[in-house]
């Protein structure tokens, strides 16, 4: 692949832009929309120990999300639903960003989708 690059001083002799492999192009900025918005985390939480419950349920979950914030915002969110812990009445055991292994290689994802329009819910895949 071929990125096309132009120099912020005096255009150069000739009228064409400087070609240069992206592989190369270490110092200067990549461009914003080429980079991926959203990152898949990986959130491991609980509800915190009491006496009646000194050894509650583990649960992890994989979270698409644009940052940590809102990826443990979102882990809470679940958390409420499922077992009506909070994030006042909880603890978050580890937070990792997990990476793609081959991001040359097409994957294809399914995506639950629930909303709720003026008549009714709808759930989508």
């Amino acid at each position: 692949r071929i990125a096309v690059v132009a120099s912020p001083g005096p255009p150069p002799s000739s009228s064409v832009c400087a070609q240069v492999p992206l592989a190369v192009m270490g110092k200067f900025a990549v461009d914003p929309s080429l980079e991926a918005k959203m990152h898949q985390y990986q959130i491991v939480g609980r509800a915190a120990p009491t006496p009646k419950n000194p050894t509650p349920k583990i649960y992890r979950m994989r979270i698409f999300a644009r940052n940590v914030v809102l990826a443990k915002s979102r882990f809470w969110y679940f958390m409420k639903k499922l077992n009506k812990a909070k994030k006042s009445g909880g603890e978050l055991l580890a937070v990792n960003e997990l990476h793609d292994t081959s991001p040359t290689k097409v994957k294809n994802y399914g995506i639950w989708l629930r909303y709720e329009s003026r008549t009714n819910t709808h759930n989508m895949y």
